[in-house]
């Protein structure tokens, strides 16, 4: 069985995330501990109490994602559970990178904390958002965004069918329509507070790259495919390269999975709040057998399902 770990990104949070792991796991709990201490606050409260606007800010939303997916690859790995490969979904990249040792937790936290404070900072200064398109193909949707005046872009990929576009709020309206005219389905607008994985974030891209490159990264111990290229990484300078590209630049998780179904993994796990990730692989390779881990139940769910 080739087993591979994903990491969820934003839009995965919820209010009461990771308490159930934090409670049963001595291993997750001392992985909420961990990010706490490198982040300086109290990290796993934000998780487990919100209040839900507060963590909707991306300043927050970020390392409780990161927090709440680590711990939940700590109690997979407890529980015995352990992976051939990861792949993470924007910052759920940080927390695949912890996953196949290129980064250790402290860095890992101290990091994501950094680029949700860039991204925000951007999105203060860039104001912009994001829709999702449904029900065309992604390359329809690249030719229609490049044909209009301003700011709009695909960000995220997410399976056939589902494409998120980012940019300025007058490019996005004006985009919308001329989809719709091209067949998709649906053009809904996303609760977001920027125009994340944009030319809008290029000033967090430029903010992020010196702390980046002066960070603590290894080359990674497990395969990991980057999102920015849908390829392998496999020397520190590439993850380095990748994650600052990332910022600013596409989540290409369609072609993700289907580089991994390719090369012969067949079963995965979601590790950390929800089951987003879940719903996408499973319509990218119907065949996948996928387990979402965010608490004490979904874990034994998952232990049992794969014989562990």
């Amino acid at each position: 069985m080739k087993l591979v770990f994903v990491f969820p990104g934003q839009g995965a949070q919820a209010v009461g995330m990771g308490h159930s792991l934090f409670e049963s796991s001595a291993a997750a709990r001392a992985a909420f501990e961990a990010v706490d201490a490198a982040c300086g606050e109290a990290i796993s409260t934000l998780c487990f109490e919100g209040p839900e606007a507060a963590l909707k800010e991306t300043k927050n939303t970020q390392p409780c994602l990161f927090a709440t997916s680590v711990a939940a690859l700590a109690a997979c790995r407890e529980a015995g559970l352990e992976p051939s490969a990861v792949a993470g979904h924007s910052v759920g990249e940080y927390a695949a990178l912890v996953a196949a040792g290129a980064l250790d937790l402290a860095t890992g936290a101290k990091l994501v904390q950094q680029r949700a404070l860039a991204m925000a900072t951007a999105a203060a200064q860039n104001p912009g958002s994001m829709a999702a398109v449904l029900g065309l193909d992604a390359g329809v949707v690249k030719e229609v965004c490049d044909s209009v005046e301003g700011i709009v872009v695909p960000a995220n990929d997410n399976c056939p069918g589902q494409v998120v576009i980012s940019g300025e709020a007058e490019a996005l309206a004006t985009v919308a329509p001329l989809l719709k005219e091209r067949g998709a389905k649906r053009v809904l607008p996303l609760e977001v507070s920027g125009a994340f994985h944009s030319p809008l974030m290029e000033s967090a891209a430029a903010a992020l790259k010196p702390v980046i490159e002066a960070a603590a990264i290894s080359a990674p111990a497990l395969p990991i495919i980057a999102n920015v290229t849908a390829g392998y990484e496999s020397s520190a300078d590439e993850v380095k390269a990748n994650l600052v590209a990332q910022v600013a630049g596409p989540v290409r998780w369609t072609e993700t999975i289907q580089k991994l179904t390719a090369d012969g993994y067949t079963h995965f796990i979601e590790c950390g709040s929800g089951k987003v990730l879940a719903g996408l692989i499973k319509r990218i390779a119907p065949e996948a057998v996928v387990f979402s881990v965010g608490d004490s139940a979904s874990l034994a769910a998952a232990v049992e399902g794969l014989n562990v």
